[in-house]
């Protein structure tokens, strides 16, 4: 059992109050999971030919500054770097590919959490109230967040094995529910070059939707995909830069609400979650159907 959130703003008046938003809604979920919290923020706050890696390591304090160095200039010399907590935010207009080879073949304890032009990304072990206090939640600006709470099913209980997934460019995942074929989908990845960090079952479909995307399919085919290859039960929530897709499997054993309203689409395993939202006693509110794609 886990708690999955989604916030997708309408309204550029909300922006700079996401992160307010947000932070209740992963608060009331808390009770669904404990075991870590996660949240990616999509904002446009720099240039398009930049891009933002969200980097982790275990100890505190860590010198991120010598970390940065010993990558040769990978990053160049325009690159900014921001701590907070365990984790560092750095922006380079220095091209992704190597950066990205740099960061894997580089310090083992240093993981890589996210990367692109609009996504940062933070998450730890421990409750929402914790994780979102530790690194600001609350003040975050943005246009979109998604969400999770969790309570380990398939995995070790540790930072890395946290939702979400973001394993594409500004593309994350978060995921209630079990997949009971991962291994195997796992291993035909692997055996097509594909590079896991973790075993658990969920970045196991974020490498799969992040192949179908990489191979040209939009993100409601990607969906579909998913329902033809995975078994089990699951309701996901994932965003790219510009959308946000919910689906549901074939039982929809795992529950997802969605409220949408002029302003916002709001998904999240409860209702009660949503209750704090302003304008939710005019939203048209429902639940997805098995089975059934939806995205904005």
């Amino acid at each position: 059992m886990c708690g999955i959130v989604g916030l997708k703003l309408k309204n550029p008046a909300l922006e700079n109050q996401l992160g307010a938003l947000t932070v209740p809604i992963l608060d009331c979920l808390a009770s669904r999971g404990e075991d870590s919290t996660g949240i990616a923020i999509y904002t446009h706050d720099i240039g398009k030919s930049a891009h933002k890696y969200s980097l982790y390591n275990p100890e505190m304090p860590f010198d991120w500054e010598q970390y940065v160095g010993s990558l040769d200039g990978v990053f160049g010399d325009g690159s900014t770097l921001t701590v907070q907590a365990r984790q560092a935010l750095v922006v380079s207009e220095a091209d992704p590919v190597q950066i990205l080879s740099a960061i894997r073949h580089g310090d083992p304890t240093v993981r890589l959490f996210g990367y692109g032009n609009a996504i940062d990304v933070f998450k730890e072990v421990g409750p929402a109230s914790v994780v979102c206090e530790r690194y600001g939640i609350a003040n975050r600006a943005g246009y979109m967040a998604i969400g999770h709470t969790r309570m380990a099913t398939e995995s070790a209980v540790t930072t890395e094995h946290s939702h979400p997934f973001a394993v594409n460019a500004d593309v994350c995942l978060v995921h209630n529910g079990s997949f009971s074929n991962y291994a195997s989908v796992r291993r035909d990845l692997v055996d097509h070059g594909i590079h896991f960090d973790t075993d658990n079952d969920s970045e196991v479909c974020a490498r799969f939707i992040g192949r179908e995307l990489a191979e040209g399919a939009t993100m409601a085919d990607a969906l579909k995909t998913v329902l033809k290859t995975f078994d089990g039960f699951y309701s996901l929530v994932v965003a790219s830069e510009d959308s946000m897709a919910v689906v549901r499997d074939s039982f929809a054993c795992k529950p997802m609400v969605v409220a949408e309203t002029d302003d916002y689409v709001a998904v999240a395993s409860e209702y009660h979650a949503l209750a704090e939202l302003p304008g939710i006693e005019d939203a048209r509110v429902f639940e997805p159907n098995p089975e059934e794609v939806l995205s904005w």
